[in-house]
């Protein structure tokens, strides 16, 4: 019996020995890396002289704009030193046009226009003084109202960038506005009126793009009252000169051409996007601004 439980003992330890015997495995050797060393040069380039740094385009400077612009009057204009480019940039040419067009509507609308020398000449006149004379006074007038606006929208325009003195623009305003009365006075006598029918509209005009214009009534700063009036200077008022020129200026007329200014209404609210910036840094309540 004894030799049976020696017998079990030994085969029992003999098999945990085998159990806990741990296999070796052979111990790889270390991987040997080499890296070839490069030289690398850096060498800072040259600057380019002709480089320049873009910017906004309301921001940027005007010495490398249009010259046809700056005539025009509109962005994107040159630099310009010569006073009578300048004193022209101001009337900004670009918005007589609908002007000259509103005389060709009234004289038609008349129905007393007729293609002779006198007629023609007449209308001339009148174009004359809607467009250079009392357009470019409302122009002038509101840029200099706006100088501290256009020192935030547009810096590099005539005012505030200097190019012009506060005198020359005052009695730029002056010349243009007595221009166009004078005018509008020897139209009357032209015309044989009894009553001075295109001086009286184009005091009344005149007087409407100073307080569109002007403290304190400026009525630009009032949204949908501003752009309406200046729909009606640029619409109504040349219709009504160039109808009382050639024919007689009624109520039912005016009343219509009124209706009619409504259009312009669209085209005062695109022009108030273009100073958004400074209208809003003045407080402006401008369509652009109330929209």
């Amino acid at each position: 019996m004894s030799s049976v439980l020696n017998t079990v003992l030994s085969t029992r330890l003999s098999n945990v020995k085998s159990t806990n015997r741990v296999r070796t495995r052979p111990v790889l050797s270390p991987v040997s890396v080499s890296f070839s060393r490069r030289r690398l040069t850096v060498r800072a380039q040259e600057p380019n002289a002709n480089e320049v740094k873009p910017q906004a385009p309301d921001k940027a400077p005007a010495a490398s704009g249009s010259s046809f612009n700056q005539l025009l009057g509109i962005k994107g204009a040159a630099q310009e030193t010569n006073k009578w480019k300048i004193r022209l940039q101001l009337t900004k040419p670009v918005t007589w046009p609908p002007l000259i067009w509103g005389i060709v509507c009234g004289a038609a609308a008349s129905g007393n226009f007729h293609w002779n020398l006198e007629d023609v000449a007449k209308s001339i006149v009148c174009m004359i003084m809607s467009g250079p004379c009392l357009t470019g006074y409302t122009q002038t007038i509101n840029d200099w109202y706006d100088r501290e606006i256009d020192a935030i929208n547009e810096p590099y325009r005539p005012i505030p960038s200097g190019a012009i003195s506060e005198n020359e623009v005052i009695t730029q305003i002056w010349v243009l506005l007595l221009a166009g009365l004078g005018l509008a006075g020897l139209l009357d006598v032209w015309a044989g009126h009894d009553f001075p029918t295109i001086f009286w509209l184009a005091v009344g005009g005149s007087l409407l793009s100073y307080i569109y214009s002007a403290p304190p009534l400026k009525l630009k700063q009032n949204g949908w009252i501003g752009n309406f009036a200046l729909g009606a200077s640029y619409i109504s008022l040349p219709w009504w000169a160039g109808q009382a020129l050639f024919g007689t200026l009624t109520p039912d007329i005016i009343v219509l051409t009124l209706l009619y200014s409504i259009a312009g209404l669209g085209i005062a609210i695109v022009n108030d996007f273009k100073s958004v910036e400074g209208d809003r840094a003045m407080g402006l309540q401008v369509s652009s601004i109330l929209l």
